[in-house]
């Protein structure tokens, strides 16, 4: 478990300092929207795009698997939201993201390198690469739907498209994937380049979110907070590794993808939920719930697959 601590601590540090920055006033509510329109127009989208350029080979069953359990988990979860939770379309696809869409980067990646090595990271790689693909663009497509959904469905075919093309998040993903298909190199100098505007990415987000948890309020979002962090760090798990066995894959592949599921909601939830201004309190307090939690859950996970 220190090992675990030892990785999440850093995330709750920066989550407290921007709950202080919040409550002291030191940043005021449109430095946040700032903050938080920097993170998810310009930092993410070099994130997303040096990582989905940099290549990687190998792990294409585990990652098969993982997304598998993820996206029924996410059509379960959508049902749930938007028929026991009687939540809009749009907050409910929001919520579905909040229990499949994990911190793979800031708190995957160093889980996966001290538990398997660069064995361990190259599979997680194939994850990663495809991970923001398919989730967010998801979550984004299901959100256009329900903001839309009164219309006609040709104005809300049309709708969606052009929301999916102007999320700079979404987009960053597509642009990499035609770059690689491509075989176009990245010069030296613009991949440095988004790497540092990238790097923002993960501490921006949690501050972002910290500030955001100071408004929060508690009552019967409690309960879906509740509902997507038990789905996020026991069931998504539990279904990855049942589609592990079921593909015959190896321990170290099995190890990886079901340690990936583990992971605690990660923060482009919340940015993608603050985007379009619904769910966003809800989705900030499962990042935080869930990365809580997941200090006694990854703990437990750590012990059975690393042995």
């Amino acid at each position: 478990m220190g090992a675990v601590l030892a990785i999440v601590a850093p995330v709750f540090l920066i989550i407290g300092l921007g709950y202080l920055a919040a409550t002291r006033r030191l940043i005021d509510e449109g430095g946040f929207r700032g903050l938080n329109a920097f993170a998810f127009n310009l930092a993410a989208p070099a994130l997303l795009f040096a990582g989905g350029t940099a290549g990687h080979a190998g792990g294409g069953k585990a990652a098969f698997a993982f997304f598998a359990a993820a996206l029924l988990l996410y059509g379960a979860a959508l049902r749930l939201g938007a028929r026991r939770l009687a939540l809009p379309l749009g907050e409910a696809g929001l919520f579905a993201l909040n229990v499949t869409f994990g911190n793979t980067v800031m708190m995957g990646i160093p889980l996966i390198a001290a538990t398997f090595g660069e064995a361990g990271v190259s599979i997680l790689v194939t994850i990663i690469a495809l991970h923001s693909m398919l989730l967010l663009t998801l979550a984004t497509v299901v959100a256009e739907i329900g903001l839309h959904r009164q219309a006609p469905w040709r104005r809300i075919l049309a709708a969606t498209l052009s929301g999916v093309a102007r999320n700079p998040v979404v987009m960053a993903v597509f642009v990499a994937l035609g770059w690689s298909s491509l075989g176009l190199p990245v010069p030296g100098v613009l991949r440095r380049t988004l790497e540092l505007l990238g790097a923002a990415t993960p501490p921006i987000s949690l501050f972002c979110l910290g500030g955001s948890l100071a408004a929060f309020r508690a009552g019967p979002s409690w309960g879906e907070v509740a509902a997507a962090t038990g789905l996020k760090l026991a069931a998504l798990p539990l279904m990855v590794w049942g589609a592990s066995a079921l593909l015959g894959l190896s321990a170290l592949e099995t190890g990886v993808a079901v340690l990936t599921a583990a992971l605690p909601t990660g923060a482009n939830a919340f940015l993608l939920a603050r985007r379009y201004a619904t769910g966003a309190d809800r989705s900030g307090a499962t990042v935080l719930v869930s990365t809580v939690v997941s200090v006694a859950t990854l703990a437990a996970i750590l012990v059975w697959v690393g042995g």
